[in-house]
């Protein structure tokens, strides 16, 4: 089964406040179950890799793993995290740095003033193209050729946030996730088995980060590929998660 985070995509604008990732995950728990199923494993990508590892925070009796690509982490402020780091783990800091200092603007806006934002998409089909295809740009692999329906996959995920209305509500997910302060405060360290699937050429994951936070059972590193896995390497993504779970069976 596959979900749309609320606000984002086929699930519509939300029109209330508090949106945040707790209640999303907890939103997700509760649509499986009311679906059946008391024991699942979870995917997600990019912000979806928050919200399911939230997922098996809040409820490890039913999540039976997690698997994620577009993982974030961060260094703590321990110098000794960075001893014996390969320099392939220091490219990827690097990256996240660049990430930090260059490419943060759209963050910085959704985070603090999504609704000027939206204002400004809902009234301009051209705008919300652009919006999204800076990210497509920045955030695949640019020396591998994306697959010849990519330009048709591009034009309907603009279309499905121009058609239902969309550019508000899933920008101000940024603006309750920046916001929400249970999320501030360290949690605490995941402990569903959890697998990480990274690429050498966009993602800034460093696996003894990732260990601290997540209980990582499975790391799986591939060199072409970039934030958005499921159009460019979906065999290697999909082979990836069936390995992953098919050790938890």
């Amino acid at each position: 089964m596959v979900t749309d985070t609320p606000g984002v995509g086929f699930s519509g604008p939300v029109t209330d406040a508090g949106w945040t990732t707790g209640r999303i995950a907890s939103a997700f728990r509760e649509l499986m179950n009311r679906l059946g199923y008391e024991r699942y494993g979870v995917h997600g990508n990019g912000g979806g890799a928050w919200i399911a590892a939230e997922m098996g925070r809040q409820a490890p009796d039913e999540v039976v793993g997690v698997h994620v690509n577009g993982l974030i982490t961060f260094p703590s402020g321990d110098p000794a995290e960075f001893d014996g780091l390969t320099p392939a783990e220091y490219e990827r800091l690097a990256r996240l740095q660049d990430f930090a200092d260059d490419k943060m603007g759209f963050n910085a806006i959704q985070s603090t003033r999504p609704q000027t934002l939206a204002y400004g998409l809902h009234d301009s089909p051209i705008g919300q193209l652009a919006w999204i295809v800076e990210k497509f740009k920045e955030w695949t692999d640019a020396e591998r050729a994306l697959p010849q329906d990519a330009v048709d996959l591009l034009l309907a995920n603009v279309s499905l946030y121009w058609f239902r209305g969309t550019a508000g509500s899933s920008a101000n997910l940024y603006y309750e996730m920046s916001h929400d302060e249970a999320a501030k405060a360290p949690g605490p360290r995941g402990t569903v088995p959890t697998g990480v699937m990274v690429t050498s050429t966009t993602d800034v994951a460093i696996r003894r980060f990732a260990e601290r936070d997540h209980n990582v059972m499975h790391w799986t590193e591939v060199q072409r590929g970039g934030n958005f896995l499921a159009l460019e390497q979906p065999v290697a993504l999909t082979e990836d998660i069936k390995a992953f779970f098919s050790t938890l069976a």
